[in-house]
């Protein structure tokens, strides 16, 4: 049997480039499910994001996800796609090995955790306070550039990365310290500034945007108390739940947020298109 795409609706292009088509998963022309593809609406239209693959119930286990994520390949690769990117939610074992099996490779995930009742205390010493007026414009530069860093590791060219951790910076601080349910915070330990901590409260629940352990402060453990001061920061707003995202290769971060109690939500993978 021959499993193929078959389009479902012509292709949908923009003026920037961008491209989006659903497809019917088909074996002997034979609809057994559905597949989405997409250009990236950040990185643009060299990377692609299967957005949805689904194969119906009495056609699983016969390989039809593994030949339909491939064909989405060889079209990704049509559109001259340098990438292809997607997502899987926590839970999902069967589709993190497939995915594996196919060259996928993790970049980050999404992490959460439901908040005690009560806020924990922090280790002797330590105390937070709020950022300055005066701390903020270094802060946000300092911040703007790990983010560009990371976005450039994603395949954007340092242009693109300054571009977008500016923009996306903008928009969600545009007020500075004054922004509405945004908490920017110190972390103090023995009188002396340690870390920062850049957290939000959301329609679900707390998230941590940014947490930094200022450089010769580093081995420490106040990572682990500018978690717990996010963790109080956000009981104290009403949050019963908190979230954050960490990069794979973060290896320290994700064996702290595990050891706080963080389990995975989301699986975010790539995969180099040759």
């Amino acid at each position: 049997m021959t499993t193929t795409l078959r389009p479902t609706e012509p292709l949908q292009r923009t003026a920037d480039g961008s491209r989006s088509r659903h497809y019917a998963v088909c074996v002997n022309s034979r609809p057994v499910g559905t597949l989405h593809l997409a250009t990236h609406p950040v990185f643009g239209p060299a990377v692609a994001q299967v957005l949805d693959l689904r194969v119906d119930e009495p056609d699983r286990g016969r390989g039809r996800g593994t030949v339909a994520a491939l064909a989405a390949e060889e079209v990704a690769r049509s559109w001259n796609c340098r990438r292809i990117e997607t997502t899987v939610p926590a839970g999902r074992q069967e589709v993190l090995r497939l995915a594996a099996a196919l060259g996928y490779v993790e970049r980050n995930r999404n992490m959460a955790k439901t908040l005690p009742e009560l806020p924990p205390p922090l280790p002797g010493g330590s105390g937070g306070r709020r950022m300055t007026e005066a701390e903020f414009g270094p802060w946000l530069a300092q911040a703007e550039e790990r983010y560009a860093h990371t976005v450039v590791e994603r395949g954007a060219t340092p242009q693109e990365a300054r571009a977008k951790a500016e923009r996306d910076h903008a928009a969600l601080l545009p007020e500075g310290i004054a922004t509405p349910d945004v908490l920017l915070s110190v972390l103090e330990h023995d009188g002396e500034k340690v870390g920062t901590l850049w957290l939000a409260q959301r329609s679900d629940g707390a998230y941590v945007y940014d947490v930094e352990v200022a450089p010769g402060h580093r081995g420490r453990g106040h990572g682990r108390s500018l978690m717990l001061l996010a963790e109080a920061d956000s009981i104290a707003a009403g949050a019963t739940r908190i979230g954050l995202n960490v990069f794979a290769g973060n290896t320290a971060a994700l064996r702290l947020y595990e050891s706080l109690g963080y389990e995975p939500t989301q699986h975010h993978l790539y995969k180099q298109l040759l």
